[in-house]
Formats: structure tokens, sequence, C-alpha cells
């Protein structure tokens, strides 16, 4: 029995719909620029390769397409924090008032709405990627405090068979550091370090039944993902096609790129609005348990920087307001 409601969900992305177009547009218009720089790349290693012999031609070809794929790995690494102060923690501040029984607006007006809520709590994209950071940290911490699956099912001679299984719990909390900035903006923290802490001890107590939660969501999930990459196959070779040279390996890496950018535009939050419900669910009415605290603050050095960070905060800029309740 799962901690969630299908239906709740469904109602939350049709509810937040201007969210998952936003969403749509910046990650498929990631997967498109890879396209676009690889095939530029592609090309002009091409062209290059025109003063050699035909081995030559390839392998110009090649490492030009490479190359265009890399630089625009290397600017999106850079926009990873706009990414998430601007697309995903938007997306968890609409979807936490939709769950509090708030009225969200509509059209572009929510995600200008939800922009004003982060700004609330964070203040600048750098306060929020640090938390998101530390959070990552001290998430692994608690999955490997707790050992896993193996610990709820303590069957004899599956060593092999449980590695696998901690590999894949590793995948399946990727995306509770989203429910914990849920709870700081659910919480409205005037302190979002010091919060964290209390969020991620409310995870720990509570952590076998999540992770059981967050493991069959991300199964669902990676198994639609595959599906996808499937579809997305034909596409993908019909535009490695048009490349010059024909760079072999676009097409496998083209639809991984357009599966992911599905993946990351719908599925990751319909899996997210499945995990805010069963976390506030299950830790509805709890306090941080001190022992909890003193267990993180001697496994986790992460979890002792937020509590120095806490110390250290001083709160947002004056004129950095909660925007007003639309229901």
């Amino acid at each position: 029995m799962t901690d969630y409601s299908l239906g709740t969900s469904f109602t939350i992305m049709r509810r937040t719909a201007p969210f998952l177009v936003f969403r749509m547009l910046v990650y498929f218009g990631i997967a498109v620029a890879y396209v676009v720089a690889t095939g530029t790349g592609a090309g002009i290693g091409w062209g290059v390769g025109a003063f050699g012999d035909v081995d030559f031609r390839t392998g110009t070809t090649f490492w030009g397409g490479a190359a265009g794929f890399g630089l625009t790995a290397a600017v999106l690494y850079f926009l990873r924090e706009y990414i998430l102060y601007m697309v995903k923690a938007g997306h968890i501040a609409v979807m936490v008032e939709y769950l509090d029984g708030r009225e969200l607006p509509g059209g572009r007006s929510q995600i200008a709405y939800a922009q004003e809520i982060v700004r609330a709590r964070f203040g600048q994209a750098n306060v929020l990627f640090g938390i998101d950071q530390l959070v990552r940290g001290v998430i692994r911490a608690i999955t490997g405090l707790i050992g896993g699956l193996a610990s709820l099912l303590p069957i004899p001679a599956m060593g092999g068979l449980m590695r696998v299984v901690r590999a894949f719990l590793r995948v399946a909390v990727g995306l509770i550091d989203e429910v914990i900035l849920a709870y700081l903006i659910r919480t409205k923290s005037e302190n979002p370090w010091s919060d964290s802490r209390d969020a991620l001890v409310l995870y720990g107590q509570n952590a076998r039944p999540l992770l059981v939660n967050a493991a069959v969501i991300t199964l669902v999930t990676y198994v639609l993902a595959f599906i996808v990459f499937l579809v997305m196959l034909a596409p993908a070779a019909a535009v490695v096609y048009l490349i010059p040279g024909a760079w072999s390996a676009g097409g496998f890496v083209f639809a991984i790129l357009f599966a992911w950018a599905v993946k990351a535009a719908v599925l990751e939050p319909f899996a997210l609005a499945c995990l805010l419900q069963a976390y506030f669910k299950l830790t509805e009415g709890q306090a941080p348990n001190p022992e909890w605290v003193a267990r993180l603050e001697g496994v986790s050095a992460k979890f002792k920087k937020l509590g120095q960070r806490a110390g250290e905060w001083v709160g947002l800029p004056a004129g950095v307001a909660q925007p007003e309740s639309k229901g």
C-alpha cells in the first residue's frame, strides 16, 4: 500500500499545467541545443576533413560533433543554478500551494507567482543551490545509515542482489532533495538552513517507508522513460542521417537525450507529486527526534555544515516578502 494517491498526482499535474509547459520548453530546448550544437560541430569537422583522406574526414567529423556536444554540456553546467531556481523550485512551490488547498493562478501568472514564493524563501539562486547541494549529501548518508532495502528484506546469500538493490536505491532518492525544498516552502521557512536540518531529520525518521515509496515510483518512471527512448530511436536516427558524415553514435545518444527531456519535463514532476504526498503524510505532526539529530551529526559533515550555515543566516534582504495567498 502506498502513501500517495495517483488521482491527486494527476490533478496536480493538470492544475500546474503552465509549469509543465514551461518545463517542456526548457528541457526540450536543452535537447534541441545538444542536437544543433552536435550537428554544427560535426558539419565543421566534416568541412575540415575535406583537406584529408576518408579516415581523416571521419575523425574530424566525430570530434567536431563531440566538441559541440561537450560545449553544450559545459554551458548547461553553469546554468544548473538557474534551472533549479526558476524551473524546479517554482514547480515545487505551486505543487505545495495546491496540496495546502490554495487556489492557483493560471497561465504565465502561475510561473510569476511561484517565483515570488521561491524568492521569499531563499532570496538568491546561490542560496537555494547551496542548500540543495548539502541536502543531497545528507540524503546519501541517511540512505547508507539505514542500510537500504537490505534491512527490509534480510534474505541470506543474496549479497550480489542487495548490491544492485542499494545502487537502485541511490537512484530512487534522487528527488528527495526536492521534497526537502517543498518542506521549506510549506513551512514558510525563515531560516532555510536550519529548517533543512529539521526536514532531513524527519526524512531519516521515516526513511524506510519513504524509500519504499520512492523505489516504486522510480521503477515506474524509468520503465516509462525507457519506452520513450525506444519510441525516439527512429526520429533520432533520422536526425543523424541529416548530419554530415552520419555521426554513427548520434541516433542512440539523441534518443537518450529526448527520453531524458520527457523524463525531466513530465515524468519527474509526476513522481515528485507522489513523493510530496507520501512525505507530508508520513511526517504529519512529527517533531525532529534528537536521537536522529545526533546520528546525523555523527555520520554527515554536510549535516554539520547546515547547522553552521543556520547560525550564520541573517535573513533575507529588506523588501523580499511572501506573496499574498490566492485562496
